[in-house]
């Protein structure tokens, strides 16, 4: 801990003085090593943002400036990672019409999506389905199921019914989903949860079916299973730190699931302890994100990532934001500062002008330049902070050892003569 807090010292000092370091180019694939992301064989820390909604407007061209500007927005924010949407089940805009049957105009709008993103440089993290009904969601697909005659007792059905779909060629770059190495990742579901059976073992089952099917197809990609982090049976000690409801899910189990790469975490004290003042909801949320980074590090011995957080502007007030924000990323600063399990968060979420009729309070706009976004840029300016530091020792270590090398030659030439 004291070397690294030297070496951070000595870096800034480099800064300071006007040597600045240039991280190598972000088109490799983000991998994990221990509890690291990692891009180009140095540690990937990176802050991020949600936009469930990028496909959906791509997929009506006279929008797509919408998608250009969430990028360009978030890459002058020093933001490098975007969560959202990779299905639309039926309904408005659908990317499946029915079960295998596709839209191509919208697929053609997710391709724009991912040639944007990587025009920009921001790495994403598509999820393959929903847990609610918005866009779908695992009741259209049981809806479907019972419309072809088979028999569903209930949504959780979905669960052993699910259709998963990976393959696709980028229509505008031609380079196929899996070989892309803008997706950082895929997702199993948006906040999978199944209510019908607090065991756990329905869900556990999904997920190591799908972690292996999808890896079976794709080795390149990493995958996370969209969990919001509530605790389960296998750590049952635990449980007095979720909030007072079960959903079927286990944050343990869940993760230690060998297909899946990085543990998710979600944070909505706002939501989930809606009768309670400010404070406890902070309080509440402090030792939520410690367990979690704590547990990551300690047990799962995997990536963190916290994919959601956020607080609404219609039942609080732009300070009370602004403590949420600060107390996610001084979480997560604090982790991948002293090298632990927390490598980035990703607050929910960014949207553009001109979108009025998708506000739900919980949207920043980072033309706005509010306190908030203010805090995010400087979150993003913390981590990158420390992921040039190791790509500066990397590089340092690539030069010793070239040195070395040309050492050698010349001495092993001397002696030849």
């Amino acid at each position: 801990m004291k070397l690294l807090g030297l070496v951070l010292f000595t870096f800034f000092l480099f800064q300071k003085q006007g040597i600045f370091l240039h991280v190598e180019a972000d088109d490799g694939f983000v991998k994990t090593k221990g509890m690291q992301l990692m891009l180009n064989g140095s540690p990937f820390y990176a802050n991020g943002f949600n936009a469930y909604w990028l496909m959906y407007m791509a997929a009506d061209p006279s929008q797509r400036s919408k998608v250009s500007t969430a990028f360009q927005d978030a890459q002058q924010h020093g933001l490098t990672i975007a969560r959202t949407w990779a299905f639309s089940d039926g309904g408005d805009r659908p990317l499946q019409y029915s079960p295998g049957s596709y839209n191509e105009q919208t697929f053609q709008g997710l391709d724009f999506v991912v040639s944007e993103a990587k025009k920009y440089g921001i790495k994403l993290i598509l999820s393959f389905a929903n847990n609610y009904d918005q866009f779908g969601g695992k009741k259209q697909y049981v809806n479907w199921a019972r419309n072809q005659g088979q028999s569903i007792g209930s949504d959780d059905d979905f669960f052993s019914n699910s259709v998963t779909v990976l393959t696709r060629r980028n229509s505008l770059t031609g380079v196929a989903y899996k070989d892309e190495p803008t997706i950082m990742a895929w997702e199993l579901m948006n906040e999978p949860r199944c209510t019908s059976d607090p065991s756990g073992k329905t869900m556990q089952a999904w997920i190591t079916e799908m972690a292996a099917h999808v890896k079976s197809i794709d080795g390149n990609h990493l995958l996370e299973a969209g969990l919001e982090g509530f605790y389960g049976p296998s750590s049952s000690e635990k449980q007095q730190y979720n909030p007072n409801f079960q959903v079927g899910t286990d944050f343990i189990a869940n993760n230690q699931i060998p297909g899946i790469d990085f543990a998710t975490v979600h944070s909505y004290p706002d939501q989930w302890l809606q009768s309670s003042d400010d404070e406890s909801q902070i309080a509440f949320l402090k030792n939520w994100l410690d367990t979690h980074i704590q547990d990551a590090q300690n047990i799962l011995r995997k990536p963190l990532l916290f994919a959601e957080f956020g607080k609404s502007l219609r039942i609080a007030g732009p300070n009370q934001r602004d403590e949420l924000f600060n107390t996610v990323y001084t979480a997560i600063y604090s982790s991948a500062r002293a090298g632990g399990a927390a490598v980035g968060g990703l607050f929910w979420q960014l949207f553009t002008p001109g979108m009025d009729s998708f506000r739900d309070g919980y949207e920043v706009i980072m033309s706005e330049g509010t306190s908030t976004v203010n805090l995010i840029t400087q979150e993003s300016q913390k981590l990158n902070h420390i992921r040039r530091m190791y790509v500066r020792l990397r590089n340092i270590e690539k030069w010793n050892k070239a040195r070395e090398i040309r050492r050698a030659q010349f001495w092993a030439g001397k002696g030849g003569k």
